[in-house]
């Protein structure tokens, strides 16, 4: 599946030194009180009738939905295309946070995220099949006047610090808690 993300559309110098101001600001508080850099995101999914569930977090509200092949309604986007999206919005918004920190202007950025899958897996058909992705790539199509050696510093570090991409590269320790509640009567 590919998904495109449009990005900056000529990032302006107000635009880069507002955010490059944001940033520097930001990275002196955490560096004075490292303590505020840290917390916990919570994202609430509620089921609300076959495969459609509910997402909230903070002032956001999303629908996750299965298609009709798999029994469900097209409700919204399926998991796989908000996996995709969260990975590939990391990717532009760090080229454009690492782009504004090191003036370096852009006047277009595209990433196209691709992921590869085997369903059998998904569905339990074949053990030997990963329910995940059996590969991913992320292609970036970047117009700038700047150097080369410039935009690709850029996307360098962007990449170095990207949280998405460290947690698709990187496995990150997930653990199950369960609550069961009694039927109500």
């Amino acid at each position: 599946m590919l998904l495109l993300l449009r990005g900056l559309n000529r990032m302006g110098e107000q635009q880069r030194e507002g955010i490059r101001s944001a940033l520097e600001r930001n990275d002196r508080a955490v560096s004075l009180r490292p303590g505020i850099a840290q917390g916990t995101a919570v994202a609430r999914v509620t089921w609300r009738e076959g495969l459609t569930c509910e997402v909230e977090e903070g002032p956001w509200r999303m629908t996750i939905g299965m298609t009709p092949k798999y029994g469900g309604s097209d409700a919204g986007p399926n998991p796989g295309v908000y996996g995709r999206t969260a990975l590939g919005s990391c990717l532009v918004i760090g080229y454009a946070m690492w782009a504004a920190r090191l003036d370096v202007p852009l006047d277009s950025l595209t990433v196209d995220v691709e992921a590869d899958y085997d369903a059998r897996g998904e569905l339990g058909i074949d053990a030997s099949v990963r329910p995940g992705y059996l590969a991913m790539r992320y292609v970036v199509t970047v117009q700038s006047p700047a150097p080369e050696a410039d935009v690709l510093r850029v996307l360098d570090m962007a990449d170095r610090h990207s949280s998405y991409l460290d947690d698709f590269r990187n496995p990150v320790p997930v653990e199950r808690r369960v609550v069961l509640n009694p039927p109500t009567v």
